[in-house]
């Protein structure tokens, strides 16, 4: 194995470790992983997630097409992203962001929610299993809860014909 691919395969397994963080049972999460499911885990210890309407995402990126829209994510959130397919993005943020959000657009998964989590390297766009539009980069790295919110003010207002 060259160095290369044994620190990709290290930082792959720091982020499993951290995504896996708020479970007791960290194994059955892998578990799930291996078997191509996505893992149940809470939210509110190391992240929170913001859910996000696929609507507002799309009209906030003027797109529905996975690339686009992850490209878009990525530029503007500079963080980790799930998609849901058919149904919602979720944004991962700093825990405790549950407390603070006053945003009307989307709700957010803190301490005491679940998330359905696919394996850190889950990022080819599906119909109908999660997957990471936007991938963790790093353990610890997370969207900023004011960028998500002004990503949904954008989608918001793009819906309503309202100039951003």
């Amino acid at each position: 194995m060259t160095g290369a691919a044994v620190h990709a395969k290290a930082q792959t397994e720091s982020i499993a470790r951290w995504l896996t963080s708020s479970s007791p049972h960290p194994a059955v999460a892998r578990e799930a992983w291996h078997a191509a499911r996505p893992a149940m885990l809470r939210t509110g210890v190391p992240y929170d997630a913001v859910r996000m309407p696929l609507a507002l995402v799309h009209a906030a990126a003027e797109s529905s097409a996975p690339d686009v829209v992850a490209g878009v994510l990525a530029e503007v959130l500079d963080g980790p992203v799930i998609c849901h397919p058919r149904h919602w993005y979720y944004a991962l943020v700093p825990p405790g962001t549950c407390e603070t959000w006053r945003s009307a657009e989307a709700v957010v998964r803190g301490r005491g929610g679940w998330l359905g989590i696919p394996r850190p390297d889950s990022t080819e766009p599906t119909p109908a299993t999660p997957y990471w539009a936007v991938p963790v980069e790093q353990a610890g790295k997370l969207c900023s809860a004011a960028a998500v919110a002004k990503l949904l003010r954008v989608g918001r207002n793009r819906l309503e014909g309202v100039a951003s």
